[in-house]
């Protein structure tokens, strides 16, 4: 079973960079991000159609490659994370998680016993299916698995320090639209009762020793986010990637080619 390097990052007070996905689920992605130098790629089943078939394929198509692949889960329902695990994720992120009880029970599915309910599935895509001491392998399961819960609404704020106390859980993750939108402020990222939420949250996570993350779609943005405390950042989502770098693209090369028609 592969060690778990962002986890292992994140535990001794480092950052990790990654980015996520949710439009193309080419199985040459994965090994894209990697070459781009990103430590994790989180796929989205959430907001997206992808089926547990398709994350399978694109989990599958991370063997090999210096990446951590996570997946978001739609619901904290047992059968979705303890199926992405049993397919090769990593990790898990889970949305929507409101208070300490529902943060039991995402770690609950995605942890073995003593310390979790994660039924038993051996020698198959988790641990490469190879053949080895089951006491082993669900050690190295329970260590590595990294366990993400969204902080999305002022529920989960007022309950962040609880949340971030219950063992198993690594990371608290902010939905920053959805919290906007459930403060009744939707995408005013600088109104200070946003800013007061987001601080909640960090001050929750210095307490209890656990990690912040959140997406930044753009550099300035995750450069900001490293610099008010965040130790895990996704640069931006793969549709955006695309549209924005197209679109630069082609605004220069029209631009170019006007001031050349120009001149001649």
């Amino acid at each position: 079973m592969r060690d778990n390097p962002v986890k292992t990052r994140l535990h001794a007070g480092q950052t990790s960079i990654g980015t996520m996905a949710m439009e193309f689920s080419s199985t040459g992605l994965p090994r894209l991000a990697a070459t781009a130098g990103a430590d994790f790629i989180i796929y989205d089943m959430e907001h997206t159609a992808w089926s547990i078939q398709t994350v399978r394929s694109l989990l599958a198509s991370n063997a090999g490659i210096d990446i951590v692949p996570i997946v978001r889960i739609p619901t904290e329902e047992y059968h979705f994370a303890a199926r992405v695990m049993d397919a090769g994720a990593m990790g898990v992120m889970v949305p929507m998680v409101n208070d300490a009880a529902e943060a039991q029970r995402v770690v609950d599915a995605c942890k073995y016993p003593p310390f979790g309910k994660r039924g038993a599935g051996f020698s198959i895509a988790h641990d490469d299916y190879i053949p080895a001491d089951v006491s082993s392998t669900i050690q190295q399961a329970n260590e590595h698995g990294l366990v993400i819960v969204q902080i999305e609404s002022p529920e989960g704020v007022a309950n962040a320090r609880e949340i971030a106390a219950i063992d198993g859980v690594d990371v608290l993750w902010i939905g920053h639209f959805d919290l906007s939108n459930f403060m009744g402020i939707p995408a005013q990222f600088e109104h200070p009762e946003y800013l007061a939420a987001v601080d909640s949250v960090l001050d929750a996570c210095k307490q209890e020793g656990k990690v912040a993350g959140q997406l930044g779609q753009t550099v300035e943005e995750c450069l900001l986010l490293l610099e008010r405390g965040f130790r895990s950042v996704a640069f931006g989502l793969d549709l955006d990637l695309y549209r924005r770098s197209l679109t630069s693209g082609l605004e220069q090369i029209y631009r170019s080619r006007a001031l050349k028609q120009h001149s001649v």
